[in-house]
């Protein structure tokens, strides 16, 4: 990953690119192609060989099957082992991008996302003009499977980090765990790490006639337990190999590990392709003991549901009593020309060159309510809008040079008022610029808020003018 990357602005591919392989499972030779696409078109593959060609979003609640990978299904269409590409593109900082199919499966190539990675690489990774919308997990979401002893959280945190860990009760593997601290990590730590089975599956998978792309190259076989000249015969025979053997590591045909911990790493990578499936880009910390693709496509869900559920509060600006002011009473009251009792904002607690969040405390002694509704105290919506422009006037002042400026209406559009604010209440008031301040021109979006519930908004455009 570049490091001018912006991760808060939407990226796609620079040009399309292909890569031709193998599907593990089917054995069918599939042309793959990544292809640049519009912010917020997400990951979706397309099935250029069926009638219609039709697109399958990549999407957890169309998972369908997890056997043997992730498999994503939407009516006659399938896609299957779609979780190293996903993750590829993640781990490069891809948000948008169509995947072309011309087969079922997505090309196995090594069993890792390197080849991918490589192929991203080698096109670029283009910018766009849209910003990247996180979500910030902002509570414990945590899965639990008793049967497989699974257990999968998401804990709060400033950026995408995972921390995987297994313990399959093997010699060979032990205990082994791996993490990602950030994703600019993933390209060396993470996409080289190659699947891996153990013997036992294996040979299940060759007798059900399961693994008909396989190859002695595309995974890392675990064995644990001896095993006769017979069988090794047999699994050359499958392999379509003279000879296959094992070293006394216990991995079959004397593979080199590209990591002590190779298998972990393949599992927080199979974490990363499996979690892009809730279709959010996510700020969380998580942890995954034993993790598989069934586990990670329910977690997937579950934080999916809570997304879905707590959407509305996303962006929603958080007041904490005891923070610091970036501005107190004084310092606004040297910015803006209004006084008692027309100032309407008593304090800023955020500031940047296109943000502004400022706090008003509505009381019961505010002059307006001697009559507006004696009796049942309502705040004025012109008020609202009142208290948010002063807010914005202090965010377009403190973007211009030095000198003093008086901010003037010049129109209010899109103006709704939703909740009624009463004495007792604490107006959240936010205000965004939507465009660059030209020839003193602002143009700005207001919300008002009380807590997590939106009061009004408005979209205004003001002029600003300095004092002579």
């Amino acid at each position: 990953m570049d490091k001018n990357f912006n991760p808060d602005k939407q990226h796609t591919l620079s040009k399309s690119v292909s890569i031709s392989g193998t599907g593990l499972h089917t054995g069918i030779n599939v042309d793959m192609t990544l292809k640049p696409a519009n912010p917020g078109f997400g990951f979706q593959f397309q099935r250029m060989d069926l009638p219609g060609s039709p697109v399958i979003k990549a999407d957890c609640d169309l998972v369908t099957d997890t056997s043997r990978g992730t498999t994503l299904e939407k009516g006659e269409a399938k896609v299957s082992t779609v979780e190293h590409i996903l993750a590829a593109l993640v781990g490069m900082g891809v948000d948008n991008c169509l995947v072309e199919l011309t087969g079922p499966e997505i090309p196995i190539i090594d069993g890792s996302s390197e080849p991918f990675v490589e192929i991203i690489e080698s096109t670029g990774v283009l910018e766009q003009d849209a910003a990247k919308a996180w979500y910030s997990i902002d509570t414990n979401i945590s899965h639990y499977d008793d049967v497989k002893r699974v257990e999968m959280t998401a804990l709060p945190a400033t950026n995408y980090q995972i921390t995987t860990l297994i313990d399959f009760n093997s010699p060979v593997l032990g205990t082994q765990h791996a993490s990602l601290k950030s994703m600019k990590e993933f390209q060396a730590e993470i996409a080289p790490c190659r699947t891996f089975c153990f013997l036992h599956e294996l040979e299940m998978l060759i007798d059900n006639n399961l693994v008909k792309g396989g190859d002695i190259n595309n995974a890392i076989v675990v064995v644990d337990r001896p095993v006769t000249d017979e069988e090794m015969s047999r699994l050359a025979k499958a392999f379509g190999r003279s000879k296959v053997e094992v070293k006394s590591e216990g991995y079959l045909n004397n593979l080199e590990l590209r990591f002590p911990n190779e298998p972990a790493r393949h599992k927080l990578l199979d974490v990363v392709g499996d979690l892009a499936l809730i279709g959010y880009p996510i700020k969380a910390h998580i942890i995954a003991n034993r993790p598989g693709h069934s586990s990670n496509v329910e977690f997937a869900i579950k934080i999916k549901q809570y997304i879905k559920k707590n959407k509305h509060t996303k962006d929603i600006p958080v007041y904490n009593p005891n923070q610091e002011p970036v501005y107190t009473q004084q310092q606004i009251e040297k910015t803006l020309p209004h006084r008692y009792p027309f100032l309407f904002v008593d304090k800023i607690i955020e500031l940047s060159d296109k943000q502004i969040v400022g706090i008003k405390n509505v009381t019961f002694n505010e002059f307006f309510f001697q009559g507006h509704f004696p009796g049942n105290p309502v705040m004025p919506g012109v008020l609202q809008i009142e208290a948010l422009a002063q807010t914005g006037g202090i965010l377009c002042i403190n973007s211009m040079p030095e000198g003093q400026y008086d901010t003037y209406f010049l129109k209010i559009d899109n103006c709704k008022f939703k909740q009624k604010v009463v004495p007792g209440d604490t107006m959240i008031l936010r205000m965004e610029l939507t465009e660059p301040i030209r020839r003193g021109i602002c143009v700005m979006k207001g919300s008002v808020y009380v807590g997590n519930k939106l009061c009004a908004e408005a979209d205004m455009t003001a002029q600003l003018v300095k004092r002579t």
